[in-house]
C-alpha cells in the first residue's frame, strides 16, 4: 500500500515540472499526468515523480496534521526504546 502526502505546489516551470513542499522536504515533479489545471499555493498528491491529483487546501491541511502526529508519535517510541 502507498500513503501519499500533500505537496504544496511552489514553482512551476517552462516544462511543467513543478517544485512542491512534502512535510519541508523540496522535490521536483511531473505535472504531465494530472488532468486538472494547477497553480503555486494548489497541494497534490505524488506518486513515482509525477503529480496524479490536486486536493483541496483543508483536506490537505487535516491530513499533514494527522502525519505530523504520526511522526511525533514515532518519535516519542524511537526515544523510549532508546532508553531501554
Amino acid at each position: 500500500m502507498c500513503l501519499s502526502i500533500p505537496s504544496k505546489i511552489e514553482y512551476i516551470d517552462e516544462n511543467n515540472i513543478a517544485t512542491v513542499d512534502t512535510m519541508g522536504v523540496k522535490r521536483k515533479v511531473s505535472l504531465d499526468l494530472i488532468d486538472e489545471p494547477v497553480e503555486k499555493g494548489d497541494f497534490v498528491l505524488i506518486h513515482v515523480g509525477f503529480a496524479m491529483n490536486k486536493i483541496d487546501k483543508e483536506r490537505a491541511l487535516d491530513s499533514l496534521e494527522l502525519y505530523e502526529q504520526i511522526v511525533q508519535k514515532m518519535e516519542e517510541e524511537d526515544r523510549l526504546n532508546e532508553q531501554t
